[in-house]
């Protein structure tokens, strides 16, 4: 993911600034005496775009897990961590510094171009980034449902900003930068988490007095459209359930994910009728409990 944006940023910077006409005018290695020989050997000013610093942005974290069905068994995805991504911004031009020559206001005009363009997003979205280039293109898979949002210039700026440029060489002058922090979500592989529970059983009785034992059954499936794998769900159907002699006993219907409850239900042998707007109505006989534990339907 964190690659993912930093291609982002590249096409973003070279979306927006004129003299940006090469990839090799953005880059993401540390700014040392390396990173000096490389620009001395270009035709053109050049952007250094740092990642300085991970933190996990813990105002974003959350405990929700999303979860799904496929036949009786759950697949459980943890909640993502949110990461910020730290950036230090510097401008370098190719130029040597001579009696006559000063480069530094070409670097604080790039520096300055590059602010504007981040600071044009409050989030950077990559379809719009990358069908903005040129030549315009989609973007990578991993990132394009993805938002990431942007901070530019914290008040509390960098805290170790001598500490950085102390590390990058003897002979390295304090730069100026721009500071901005990104947030990457770091996405969970989906996991089974076991088979669903489709029935549960209580028991209520009076204490001391056995007699007075009573069993009741709370269980649930999925109605589909057909018997197809990976068939639709059907929403808003109505499941009736009946004893055997026709007597409803409790009528629900289905939610969103084809999903149905019944609650306080009494062991025995049932009767399904099941009725949805499009679909021909049909019957099922039923036990509660189950002994597929299985009570999935479909037109």
């Amino acid at each position: 993911m964190i690659d993912h944006l930093d291609f982002l940023l590249q096409r973003l910077l070279r979306n927006r600034i004129a003299q940006l006409t090469t990839d090799a005018q953005v880059r993401f290695q540390p700014p040392d005496e390396d990173w000096r020989s490389l620009v001395s050997n270009t035709t053109g000013n050049s952007l250094n775009v740092y990642l300085v610093d991970l933190r996990e942005n813990r105002k974003l974290r959350t405990n929700e897990r999303e979860r799904r069905t496929v036949g009786l068994d759950v697949f459980e995805t943890q909640p993502p961590r949110r990461v910020d991504c730290h950036y230090l911004l510097s401008a370098w031009s190719p130029v040597t510094v001579t009696s006559l020559i000063d480069p530094t206001p070409d670097e604080h005009a790039l520096l300055a171009d590059a602010a504007r363009a981040l600071g044009e997003h409050d989030e950077l979205d990559p379809a719009a980034i990358y069908a903005a280039s040129i030549p315009p293109a989609a973007p990578p898979a991993p990132i394009a449902q993805e938002r990431f949002p942007i901070t530019l210039l914290p008040v509390e700026g960098f805290p170790k900003l001598g500490e950085f440029w102390g590390t990058m060489g003897n002979g390295n002058r304090w730069k100026p930068c721009v500071y901005f922090v990104v947030t990457v979500t770091l996405h969970e592989l989906e996991a089974r988490s076991g088979p669903m529970v489709t029935t549960a059983l209580a028991e209520t009785r009076v204490a001391g007095e056995p007699g007075t034992a009573q069993t009741l059954a709370q269980f649930g499936g999925t109605l589909r459209a057909s018997a197809a794998a990976g068939a639709a769900p059907v929403a808003g159907a109505w499941v009736d359930l009946r004893t055997t002699a026709g007597v409803r006993r409790q009528l629900v219907r289905t939610g969103a994910d084809g999903r149905f409850l019944f609650v306080q239900i009494p062991p025995g042998s049932y009767l399904l009728q099941v009725s949805a707007t499009g679909f021909a109505p049909f019957s099922a006989a039923i036990d509660v409990p189950s002994s597929s534990g299985d009570y999935d339907m479909h037109f």
